[in-house]
């Protein structure tokens, strides 16, 4: 792995010099587009929608379209609105990693120590473990402040870039039933489902099964070998009677695991 980022954990008056990775990558084939016709690679060319002519990189400039027309900035605008330029990750405060809704996780990085830095990282990871909490913090990666969290995982501390609340979207527009305060004989058999299929969390049960698939394709239609698409499955169509199937989904998974 390289890391993309160098800087400091800051923790009370002490500096952790760390090193960022990225923590995770696509697992989808990376695929080319290409002519139908002679399987040529397909270029993509930066063109005026005006006049259609192709534009050199050096005369692309960025704009936003405020009121009908474009504010051009230049990069002097740019770097006056970037935050103050620092590397450091500088750690706000601790909670508990359940206050943060998960919908606010964005990408996770892995942090090293650096050179000499490895009594107070694992100092900082150990105590994270064992309290059970995690870091709230922030950092500078392209010009841009970043909101993140560190947490411990297994032997690594985490960094993992959290969404600004403004980011996330409102649910007021969409057509949602009210929530229930009241507990039905319904949601009672719901809860009873719900304890039944109660299974410890394993990642690894889940498999890119659909990036392995199309690589088999790919290996078979080098070959010259034909591929058959598999139908798609309907699904069946259900009763009205929300207790009635929830009763008979109770007693198939009683079957299974009997």
């Amino acid at each position: 792995m390289r890391s993309i980022w160098t800087g400091s954990i800051s923790f009370g008056l002490i500096n952790i010099p760390v090193k960022l990775f990225s923590a995770v990558q696509d697992s989808s084939l990376d695929l080319d587009m290409l002519d139908s016709k002679d399987h040529s690679n397909i270029r993509f060319k930066r063109v005026n929608e005006k006049t259609g002519r192709e534009v050199e990189n050096d005369d692309i400039v960025k704009g936003y379209l405020l009121n009908d027309s474009y504010v051009v900035l230049e990069s002097t605008d740019f770097e006056a609105a970037a935050p103050d330029k620092t590397k450091t990750i500088k750690l706000l405060n601790f909670t508990y990693e359940k206050e943060i809704d998960s919908i606010y996780y964005e990408h996770p990085y892995y942090l090293e120590p650096d050179k000499g830095a490895s009594t107070a990282y694992a100092l900082l990871r150990d105590s994270l473990n064992l309290s059970g909490k995690v870091g709230v913090t922030s950092f500078v990666m392209r010009n841009k402040e970043i909101p993140a969290i560190l947490k411990p995982y297994k032997n690594v501390i985490v960094l993992n870039s959290i969404r600004f609340n403004q980011e996330i979207q409102d649910t007021s527009d969409l057509k949602l039933p009210p929530v229930s305060e009241t507990r039905t004989r319904e949601m009672e058999m719901a809860d009873k489902l719900i304890e039944q299929l109660t299974e410890k969390f394993d990642i690894a049960d889940f498999k890119d099964s659909y990036s392995a698939k199309l690589l088999e394709i790919i290996e078979e239609k080098s070959k010259g070998n034909k591929v058959t698409p598999l139908k798609i499955k309907q699904a069946a169509p259900q009763s009205d009677n929300l207790f009635d199937m929830l009763k008979e989904s109770l007693e198939k998974t009683k079957n299974k695991t009997a």
